[in-house]
């Protein structure tokens, strides 16, 4: 196939290549560089194209597949087009506890009405505070699974609900 044959049979498809990759991008500027890439990669490569296939199934391949590449590539990348000021919150930490009297204050408050709570509801609360599993609790204490997660909700709404009244 000769410069003029691309030419002529590119034209004829084009709108309908156009067409595909307004469906796949979903953006007209993204769209048109998609055409574009696939105009550029067709020519290179029309020396592949073999004579009496299909010229608009041809295109359409090397139009769907450089669509994967690019979005493969967007992936595996995950750019972030926003402008740093956007990511402030990352560089700041709004709910770490400072280290003084207030917060020490606070925290003896926590343990106090942690220590007013039934040993019944206590012991679970505290074992899954330290990181214990409900079935590790639930073994180490003898009680079936479902009253451990029972306890344990039952300690944080009351500790809540005190803990609120108290502020």
């Amino acid at each position: 196939m000769n410069t003029i044959q691309f030419k002529k049979m590119y034209q004829e498809t084009e709108q309908a290549l156009m067409n595909f990759a307004k469906k796949l991008t979903r953006n007209l500027i993204d769209a048109e560089d998609l055409v574009q890439e696939t105009a550029i990669k067709a020519f290179k490569n029309k020396h592949t194209y073999r004579e009496g296939t299909n010229f608009k199934s041809w295109t359409f391949t090397i139009l769907k597949n450089t669509f994967i590449t690019a979005y493969n590539k967007k992936k595996k990348k995950r750019v972030i087009n926003a402008p740093i000021e956007d990511f402030t919150f990352i560089l700041e930490n709004k709910y770490a506890v400072k280290n003084d009297a207030v917060s020490q204050i606070r925290v003896k408050e926590i343990k106090n009405k942690i220590s007013e709570l039934s040993y019944k509801s206590k012991m679970p609360f505290l074992m899954h505070v330290e990181g214990y599993q409900y079935n590790e609790i639930a073994e180490s204490l003898g009680i079936p699974i479902g009253t451990v997660k029972s306890r344990i909700n039952f300690a944080r709404t009351k500790l809540k609900s005190t803990i609120r009244l108290a502020s």
